[in-house]
């Protein structure tokens, strides 16, 4: 058992503005990090003396030695760079930040990541047209190879499964042959979402309303995802500041404890439907993450009936539903029914979600900026506050190998 003096809390957020990729302007990714990490330690009530920790995920291209030399730390303990794909590694970053303050490997441990997709943009996207070079021009300079560029999925890209919206439209629509889910259903995930981003100032979607119609009317993607079933593309960064009870008690602001945090991925899952190998047939219209959740569940001695608020990762609206059943807010196959039923909308639901409108209205930040809206929601800082809470769960990427934290209000 971790000694409750040295149990892990959320201490500190901070962000830099969120735009549509290629909005930021000539800030660059690294500057963005930079601004976001120094944010999040001033939020705490902290200097960047006080971090000897730094930690990341979906290939962060911000070196923590490099971070750590440019803002003069005065030891690195703990520098850490998640295993799980993408936006999967989200939630474990923070849980192996906490695990290295309870273990006293570190004693202020920030968790950033930047995402500047107008610099870099993303795999299968490509960048913005340009003029041809002239004849004598050196040829171009080659730029790292994605995450998602690899040998597994060299079976699937012959057959056009070249970006996300495609590959996880396949379990989405599994789910809707098998269960009879609706676009509409998926609508409403999206327009709920817009709705909670529309009294946030950060979010980049916030001043723009949207309805089912407008879901219906959208362009298809990859079918059933239609424009708005789909995350941003943004550029930002964010950070979340993660130490020990007995540090946290002397702090700027309210502290929020992680009461449990979990991550791994099914038998033969690999990539998940990137992939599309050796994925059981039980699961594949899934998130992948039921036997994830009951482990995280027992850690923190609660259950789904628990949770006050929500902030779920919405890289795309049916996975979102499918994580509702992997949660255990509904059974398998009842999640299009549970949404429907308003379940999700701030006032008046069951389970308000992603009260900062999410990747789908706020930004898509890999889902770190759920995790600061997580740490506001327990704070009571949210702009779509729900009253009295007191324990909100956040997960990260579903359909690939994955993680998630219960945080609780202390």
């Amino acid at each position: 058992m971790t000694e409750p003096a040295r149990r892990a809390h959320l201490v500190g957020v901070g962000e830099t503005r969120y735009t549509k990729w290629g909005k930021i302007g000539d800030v660059t990714e690294h500057a963005l990090a930079c601004e976001a990490i120094k944010k999040a330690v001033a939020d705490a009530g902290l200097s960047m003396d006080d971090v000897d920790g730094l930690a990341s995920f979906a290939e962060d291209r911000n070196e923590a030695i490099f971070l750590a030399a440019e803002f003069g730390l005065p030891e690195l303990r703990f520098a850490n760079m998640v295993w799980m794909p993408g936006g999967g590694g989200t939630c474990a970053a923070v849980s192996n930040a906490s695990m290295a303050v309870e273990t006293g490997q570190a004693e202020v441990v920030v968790v950033y990541r930047s995402l500047c997709q107008g610099q870099y943009f993303r795999f299968g996207q490509g960048g913005p047209p340009r003029a041809a070079p002239p004849a004598d021009a050196p040829p171009p300079t080659v730029q790292p190879a994605s995450s998602m560029m690899l040998a597994s999925i060299g079976f699937t890209m012959p057959y056009g499964l070249l970006n996300a919206a495609a590959a996880y439209a396949l379990p989405t629509r599994r789910h809707m042959h098998l269960y009879g889910t609706t676009t509409e259903q998926l609508g409403m995930i999206a327009v709920t979402f817009r709705e909670h981003a529309s009294r946030n100032p950060r979010a980049v979607m916030g001043s723009r309303p949207m309805t089912l119609e407008d879901h219906q009317k959208a362009p298809m993607i990859a079918d059933p995802h239609r424009l708005f079933d789909c995350c941003l593309e943004s550029d930002g960064a964010c950070a979340v500041v993660v130490t020990t009870a007995e540090r946290a008690r002397d702090l700027a602001k309210r502290p929020v404890e992680v009461l449990s945090s979990a991550q791994g991925t099914p038998k033969g899952y690999a990539f998940g439907p990137f992939s599309n190998a050796n994925i059981a047939d039980e699961i594949y219209a899934t998130g992948g993450c039921e036997s994830m959740a009951k482990r995280l569940y027992a850690r923190a001695g609660v259950g789904p009936a628990d949770i006050d608020v929500a902030q779920i990762y919405d890289h795309f609206t049916g996975c979102v539903l499918m994580q509702l059943e992997d949660y255990g807010f509904c059974k398998r196959g009842e999640g299009g029914p549970f949404v429907e039923s308003g379940a999700l909308a701030w006032q008046g639901g069951s389970l308000p979600t992603n009260t900062h409108g999410g990747s789908l209205s706020e930004a898509y930040i890999h889902g770190l900026n759920h995790v600061v809206e997580g740490v506001r929601s327990l704070r009571g800082e949210s702009t779509s506050q729900v009253e009295d809470a007191e324990v909100c769960l956040v997960t990260a990427g579903a359909c690939v190998p994955s993680s998630a934290l219960i945080l609780g209000r202390r």
